[in-house]
């Protein structure tokens, strides 16, 4: 029996739900509340160690693959990542952070390589169980977990911290994981056939394997510039906004529950008008809005703005920041190989990671340098660039020759 749309959208939303909480708590929340406590900025820099998993993950993708192969195979990893992830966590509670900071920061490290392996087979599991139509409002789901785990991990913990403390705050965390995976436990994965019938077994040559495709210049190049006009806007906002005057109180709630949620509900949007109009119209259109976004803000910098003003540019910059990682997330899922699906999305998404990582680290230099006008009006001439370059990077049709025979007949048999 066929599952669903709704089905697999409340799936995927649980679980992507399910790894970003956690995450947006530990790498914003858990600062502040370290820098409340008198912790030194040394220490709190250390937290910040947790991320590492989710850059290097893609050098495990292919062990995960291998022993995946179909969805009940990734749900095996999904379910085993999250119940991992759970036990840590709950054996964090029983620390002391001041007296234990080490060993905090080393079982946060362990937990977030559980998560960023459950990310892959979930990733894979997405890739499998929808079909090419579905993609676009699947990878919404995606987005909308992470804007929506932002919020609540950046908002709903901290109330749980200030009234509870730390103890009940991590046990909400465990409690939170454990809930989460319940949809997937109850997704029929016999509707979905093995895609492993013929082929090599994956190993790490996959890795490399994946950049001698045909034509995987353009996507590398589509991959690591897309969100060039933006993410600069997205680092500075926050300076930017304590040099007009507002505290972190205000800054909080315009950025991380305004700003989110404005994310979630475009992301959801993003993926019924990919649907409807196509992925090329999509990301030209969504490059568009990334230009608009930062040219606004070069407006708005040339004096004092309002509040009302701000929130409007907030409004664009988030909105942007979730239609672009519908896209990208889509047309991610479109050129995975056979067999390979949690290691080339991985390579993909990872890709996308660092060159935003390197920008927003390069953004604090060239402000300081050059002012937070500067920048924004850079950022913009950069996303207008990226509308040019796309008619050359995106190629609906990137594949190489024998795994896009293999992956149209999966399609055809899901359909």
């Amino acid at each position: 029996m066929q599952a669903k749309p709704v089905h697999k959208y409340i799936t995927l939303l649980s679980l992507y739900l399910a790894q970003s909480v956690p995450m947006s708590f530990f790498s914003t929340v858990l600062p502040v509340i370290m820098r409340m406590e008198h912790y030194s900025l040394t220490s709190i820099g250390y937290i910040q160690l947790v991320k590492l998993p989710w850059i290097l993950k893609f050098l495990w993708a292919p062990w995960v693959d291998k022993s995946g192969k179909t969805p009940a195979g990734y749900r095996k990893w999904i379910v085993s990542g999250e119940l991992f992830y759970a036990v840590v966590i709950f054996g964090i509670t029983f620390l002391d952070f001041k007296v234990d900071f080490g060993w905090v920061v080393f079982l946060m490290v362990i937990a977030f390589t559980a998560s960023a392996t459950q990310d892959i087979a979930t990733d894979a599991f997405a890739v499998l169980i929808l079909k090419r139509q579905e993609r676009s409002v699947g990878n919404s789901m995606q987005s909308a977990g992470s804007f929506l785990g932002t919020v609540a991990g950046s908002g709903i913990l901290l109330v749980i911290y200030y009234y509870f403390g730390s103890f009940y705050l991590l046990l909400g965390l465990v409690l939170f994981i454990l809930i989460a995976v319940v949809p997937v436990l109850f997704y029929s994965c016999e509707q979905h056939p093995s895609v492993e019938k013929e082929g090599p077994v994956v190993s790490m040559r996959d890795l490399p394997g994946f950049f001698r495709q045909e034509g995987i210049g353009r996507r590398i190049i589509l991959l690591t510039t897309y969100y060039a006009g933006i993410i600069g806007v997205l680092t500075m906002m926050k300076p930017w906004l304590v040099d007009l005057g507002y505290d972190m109180k205000q800054i909080g709630i315009m950025s991380g529950v305004f700003g989110a949620s404005t994310g979630v509900v475009l992301a959801l949007a993003a993926g019924f008008l990919i649907r409807k109009i196509g992925r090329r119209k999509s990301l030209y259109l969504f490059a568009l809005s990334g230009m608009a976004a930062s040219f606004y803000f070069y407006l708005l910098s040339s004096d004092t703005p309002s509040t009302g003003e701000i929130y409007l540019g907030i409004a664009l910059i988030w909105g942007a920041y979730a239609m672009s990682s519908v896209a990208v997330y889509t047309i991610s899922m479109d050129i995975v190989r056979p067999g390979r699906s949690g290691t080339d999305f991985t390579i993909q998404i990872v890709l996308t990671h660092l060159s935003s990582m390197i920008l927003a680290v390069a953004s604090g230099k060239y402000t300081h340098l050059f002012t937070y006008r500067g920048l924004f009006l850079t950022e913009g001439f950069i996303s207008l660039t990226v509308v040019l370059l796309l008619a050359y990077t995106y190629r609906e049709n990137l594949r190489i020759k024998n795994d896009k025979i293999i992956q149209n007949e999966y399609t055809e048999t899901t359909d």
